[in-house]
């Protein structure tokens, strides 16, 4: 029968999977694929919906009854993380210069909580990391009102001044400059600043009983493996798939997105998932998961 896969159709998901969706690994099943927003992936995992699913790691404590956390395929790296933006004149002191970096990404210059008292502020999901990583910056200051918006909707929306500020992912780092915004916080800084942890996004769950996780993070590994070594196989699959991004621009996602902790966690990558979920339980953000539980393969690593 065949396997049931959810992922975004962003270029990090369709160039890790391009090669398990293709029958180019060997031993595993076919597979059935969804694409939606992780904020749609998330609500489909509570209902079991899916065989393997890309959600987010802020979801976890309300999925692990049902999944197997797999050390591998997810997104989490370092200089990655969302962005809250605004227009210049909303940001205030908040803008440095060109709001970018030597290496040409994202980066605000500020890293401490700005003031977003009386804001109305668009973010992509309730469940979102980003949006957890959001509420643990701003506790002290949280802003007058939530509205959760699809992902692509934000930065104009922004720009039109329908929110004062937004909560953006993904290749948005390097396009916002393009509707006139600014960043306010890079959310990644203050995350890697406060813990010297890299910033976990998204995780790829197993359901359990319906497929093996050991196995599942052998497909997965043995895909990404393939897509390293062979760029060029998944390139058309990955343009199909990236809703108007210029190739350039999906270079620049994939190399970011892509990295040492899509073919392991380890022990930084576990430690920052435990960091995240922990500090969000204390603050009561969400309900407290077990820690890392001793297991060879770690494809059972969290449990509820």
């Amino acid at each position: 029968m065949a396997l049931t896969l959810a992922i975004s159709p962003c270029p990090n998901d369709t160039f890790v999977f391009d090669a398990l969706v293709h029958g180019r690994v060997p031993g595993a099943p076919p597979v059935e694929v969804t694409y939606a927003d992780v904020d749609v992936t998330n609500t489909a995992a509570e209902r079991g919906a899916f065989d393997l699913v890309k959600v987010s790691y802020a979801a976890l404590p309300w999925l692990l009854d049902d999944y197997h956390l797999l050390p591998c395929g997810g997104a989490l790296g370092r200089g990655c993380g969302p962005l809250v933006l605004t227009r210049p004149d909303r940001a205030g002191g908040g803008q440095t210069g060109n709001g970018q970096t030597s290496s040409g990404q994202a980066s605000s210059g500020q890293t401490g909580t700005a003031d977003l008292g009386g804001a109305t502020v668009a973010v992509p999901g309730d469940r979102t990391t980003a949006y957890l990583l959001f509420r643990l910056w701003a506790a002290e200051r949280p802003p007058a009102r939530i509205e959760v918006v699809p992902f692509h909707e934000i930065m104009p929306a922004v720009a039109a001044g329908r929110y004062d500020a937004g909560l953006v992912i993904h290749e948005a780092r390097f396009t916002y400059q393009r509707h006139g915004l600014t960043a306010l916080v890079d959310l990644g800084e203050w995350w890697e600043g406060t813990t010297g942890l890299p910033i976990p996004l998204g995780a790829i769950l197993a359901r359990r009983g319906a497929v093996d996780p050991v196995e599942a993070a052998g497909w997965i590994r043995e895909s990404v493996r393939q897509a390293w070594a062979d760029p060029e196989a998944s390139r058309a699959y990955v343009l199909s798939h990236a809703q108007e991004m210029e190739p350039d621009v999906v270079d620049r996602h994939i190399a970011l997105y892509v990295n040492e902790f899509t073919a392991d966690l380890g022990d930084a990558g576990f430690a920052a998932v435990e960091a995240l979920l922990g500090r969000a339980a204390d603050a009561g953000l969400v309900p407290r998961t077990a820690g890392p539980q001793t297991s060879s393969s770690r494809a059972t690593a969290w449990t509820s």
